[in-house]
């Protein structure tokens, strides 16, 4: 037990030296910053709400039941998304699929770091509220828009809210739970964000008869154009409202240096903050490495997967549907089985340990032949990821104070989305490639590389665990 609180202790204090550093070399306010680097994860708040607690938190809880909420939708939503674009892109659907997906990815790469800044200046509780209720009314014109063009620009404003949402309210966590609870309530809220696919999808085909129904029956609501795309977006958008009221409740605490006003100049300043601290915290580049690393080479099993499970286990589509399943399945044992060990284990060990084991057990799963024992490793290789993801996010929350956590964040989001492009991109045609100069399917060497990458990740953030705090960090020297 002295381990675990060991590491939480000198994670805290690589952030408390990077501060001091950057205030005796003028580069930071030193009032108010030290202030806000004061540890605030095991402060209750104040004024926290009555009601329904989880991990002793009744702020946590509804923030839960909001990511729930939320998440739900999101799946409905984006089902019917897909669907939409597929529709609407007529004689080339898997065109106008691939535009609206891309529309997904894109933003990150050009806002996530200013998003960062923003998150950290701004009030979070307004951040996620106001993001809410936005990404609800844009989901209210979609059923009006009936070009993919338009449905792009939709998917992009959509996205631009996400890329808000998504660090402010990872950076609340810490603030609503005690630290000892960070890895359980990470777990939940991963159970909340993708434990809800299957339920998502069930109602989503379950509204056909229901979309039948309310058009047959709609009289004065036709202007609706109610069909089953368009009560799945208007049930996405309900969820969105009710998430911002529920997360409007929240007793989050307030940092007396965010305010609303823009200033571009400092804005870069921030930013630069954020990549500086990172260059001076071992537990944050472990964290980005491990799983930035490990997305390249893990994330090859998706668009590999359909290839493998038709060309080398000879299960057809079906089999790619069991894999996924295995791997799903995984995931959740990692998610709940982590929170009966992670008190005995140091977090940055069982993390390496864990970004290792999912790359084994990939490569193991990539040599089987037979779909039982493929099913077997590949959800192996599940529970060692549900567990990565989860240490990670616990770790990266204990070492970063709070204000720059929306920023470290914000930069883990945008590295995960553009490894995963480069894994999405990359893995088919290396596939493609080495069929042709290998007596072996092209497939499995490509996922027994990817496998290689994920181990190699895990080694990395070992050894990245065990650095020194550099001194100073490129920006300021």
């Amino acid at each position: 037990m002295a381990q675990p609180e060991e590491h939480h202790d000198g994670a805290r204090h690589d952030h408390v030296r990077w501060r001091r550093r950057r205030i005796l070399k003028g580069e930071l306010m030193p009032p108010v910053e030290e202030q806000a680097t004061e540890p605030m994860a095991t402060l209750p708040p104040a004024d926290e709400p009555s009601g329904p607690k989880m991990l002793g938190s009744a702020s946590f809880f509804r923030l839960w039941v909001a990511q729930v909420v939320s998440s739900l939708g999101d799946w409905i939503g984006l089902v019917a998304v897909l669907s939409l674009a597929a529709r609407i892109g007529g004689s080339s659907p898997e065109a106008s699929i691939g535009l609206v997906m891309s529309a997904r990815m894109l933003p990150g790469f050009f806002f996530g770091s200013v998003a960062g800044v923003l998150v950290d200046r701004w009030d979070r509780k307004r951040v996620m509220v106001t993001c809410d209720v936005g990404r609800g009314f844009v989901l209210a014109t979609l059923p009006f828009i009936h070009t993919v063009f338009g449905l792009f620009l939709a998917s992009l404003a959509l996205e631009g809210l996400t890329l808000l949402w998504s660090p402010a309210k990872e950076a609340s966590v810490p603030n609503l739970v005690e630290t000892r609870r960070l890895t359980t309530a990470n777990s939940l809220s991963l159970a909340a964000a993708y434990g809800t696919f299957p339920i998502g999808s069930a109602l989503f085909a379950s509204l056909t008869k229901v979309a039948e129904f309310l058009g047959a029956h709609a009289g004065p609501l036709n202007f609706l154009e109610l069909n089953q795309e368009s009560l799945a977006i208007y049930v996405d958008v309900i969820t969105f409202f009710t998430s911002a009221a529920l997360i409007a409740t929240l007793a989050l605490p307030r940092n007396p240096r965010r305010h609303g006003r823009i200033d571009l100049g400092r804005t870069f300043t921030e930013v630069k903050e954020g990549w500086a601290f990172i260059g001076t915290s071992p537990v944050v580049r472990a964290v980005l490495v491990g799983l930035g690393t490990g997305l390249i080479g893990g994330g090859m099993v998706a668009p590999l997967g359909p290839t493998f499970a038709t060309r080398v286990l000879h299960a057809g589509p079906a089999g790619f549907g069991l894999l996924l399943t295995s791997l799903g399945m995984g995931i959740a044992i990692g998610v709940l089985g982590l929170s009966a060990i992670q008190k005995r284990v140091p977090h940055d060990k069982l993390f390496a340990a864990a970004v290792v084991g999912a790359g084994a057990f990939m490569f193991v799963a990539a040599s089987m032949s037979r779909p039982l024992l493929t099913m077997l490793f590949i959800a192996a290789m599940g529970v060692c990821a549900g567990a990565s993801y989860v240490l990670g996010f616990t770790l990266m929350q204990e070492s970063v104070g709070d204000d720059l956590r929306g920023r470290i964040f914000a930069t883990f989001y945008t590295l995960s989305r553009l490894c995963l492009l480069i894994s999405l991109t990359l893995a088919p045609l290396a596939a493609q490639l080495l069929d042709g100069v290998s007596a072996v399917p092209g497939v499995r060497v490509t996922l027994w590389i990817g496998a290689a990458i994920t181990v190699t990740a895990g080694v990395l953030a070992a050894r990245t665990f065990k650095a020194e705090p550099r001194p100073s960090s490129p920006a300021s020297t």
